[in-house]
């Protein structure tokens, strides 16, 4: 029977915040044409793999093909802004103490594989994160819970003892339903969606020590 605890972490807006530069390299290239994208849809996507397509529903709005060339300066804006971000407060310091306690950690994304490591090798984090559970074809996207057990499952741990850390409602509900305590930490974007299924709310992970937080989810369990 299993019966170990782990840390497993979303990375899109709960280590790094990508949320708002993807958000905005976008919305900028509405605005240009004459269009908004509206956050409240936008936020119905987050955590999740949702087709929203905004280069095709912006081609609809402005009813002819846009040049290819835009797509490319998107993605340079997007990772412009990206490159000065660095980990979401607590981040760090919750990674080293997991590091201290033993407690092995993961990531469940619903993002791609290539995307969360090329990151979490920018910021010299790979190391940290014994398993990356990703969105890959085979792994259903949040809110399905596949991604937290399978995390748990690879870490030898019972996810009724392990500790979750997510950004949004999407996550919050894949975590809470793999059976995980779940800690949620808002950003920019998320600060004011439904996030009340997860067990605490708070604005950073600084606010609270692992070892406490774990040692609560024990208790719960």
């Amino acid at each position: 029977m299993v019966s170990g605890r782990c840390l497993v972490l979303d990375f899109d807006g709960t280590i790094l915040d990508t949320e708002e530069p993807v958000y905005r390299s976008w919305a900028e290239l509405w605005e240009v044409h004459g269009h908004e994208l509206v956050l409240a849809r936008w936020q119905a996507v987050i955590g999740t793999d949702d087709p929203f397509d905004p280069w095709g529903e912006l081609e609809v709005l402005v009813g002819r093909p846009l040049d290819p060339a835009l797509r490319v300066r998107r993605q340079a804006r997007r990772d412009e802004l990206l490159a000065g971000q660095g980990p979401r407060p607590g981040v760090t310091s919750w990674l080293e103490e997991a590091e201290e306690l033993g407690v092995p950690v993961g990531i469940a994304s619903s993002s791609p594989p290539a995307w969360v490591e090329g990151h979490l090798d920018r910021l010299g984090l790979r190391q940290r994160f014994t398993c990356l559970v990703c969105c890959d074809g085979v792994v259903p996207a949040k809110p399905d819970p596949t991604s937290y057990r399978l995390a748990c499952e690879r870490l030898a741990a019972a996810p009724s003892a392990s500790v979750a850390v997510e950004d949004s409602p999407a996550g919050v509900a894949a975590a809470s339903a793999a059976g995980l305590f779940t800690v949620a930490v808002p950003h920019g974007l998320t600060a004011d969606l439904d996030l009340s299924a997860a067990t605490l709310v708070v604005s950073t992970l600084e606010e609270l020590a692992l070892a406490d937080v774990l040692e609560r989810a024990e208790l719960a369990s």
